[in-house]
């Protein structure tokens, strides 16, 4: 037993992933941890808060990762190229069945009906996030949710950033239109 074990904790993610090239599992182990729970939300969040499907495509995430981490470029940015791959996953996933659709509100009903409660609210917005384009939908989820930047998601989905901000926009203003009449 080593006198001095090597600890990873101050390593960058781009050095976990040399160290991981040479087969050092504790270097495997920081990066799970690291990334594991952030990477689960991503799926999750993308599946339609689809438990299973979300812990299976974590488990394939990481799969690759260790199975071939040479396909990691050092000279790249680590959190760009997990998040392509967690996003090439989610392209290939089976499509998800349709939601049902929410009950409508008597808009010429005498009484207004009761603010919805914040609960309610969330699920409402979770529901037209799913709803949105698949294209749209990666876009809404990696900026406003896991915090990428614009030129990050260009990378991560190879599309010009132009692109980007219009599937962000176009998202916007349908959940905007979608979730106008739910404060009413």
């Amino acid at each position: 037993m080593p006198l001095f074990r090597r600890t990873y904790h101050s390593y960058t993610d781009e050095a976990l992933m040399q160290a991981i090239a040479q087969r050092q599992e504790r270097a495997f182990a920081e990066l799970y941890e690291r990334y594991s729970t952030r990477m689960y939300r991503f799926f999750f969040r993308m599946l339609q808060r689809d438990v299973a499907r979300a812990e299976d495509l974590t488990q394939e995430l990481f799969l690759k990762i260790i199975e071939k981490p040479h396909l990691f470029n050092p000279e790249k940015r680590f959190r760009t190229w997990v998040y392509t791959l967690a996003t090439n996953l989610c392209r290939n996933e089976f499509r998800r069945p349709p939601l049902p659709e929410p009950e409508p509100v008597d808009i010429w009903a005498n009484e207004l009906p009761d603010m919805p409660e914040p609960d309610w609210l969330e699920t409402r917005l979770r529901q037209q996030i799913a709803m949105l384009p698949d294209a749209q939908r990666q876009c809404f989820v990696l900026r406003y949710q896991e915090g990428l930047t614009v030129p990050e998601i260009s990378e991560i989905l190879n599309c010009p950033e132009g692109t980007v901000k219009s599937r962000l926009h176009h998202a916007i203003r349908q959940l905007r239109t979608q979730l106008a009449g739910t404060y009413f």
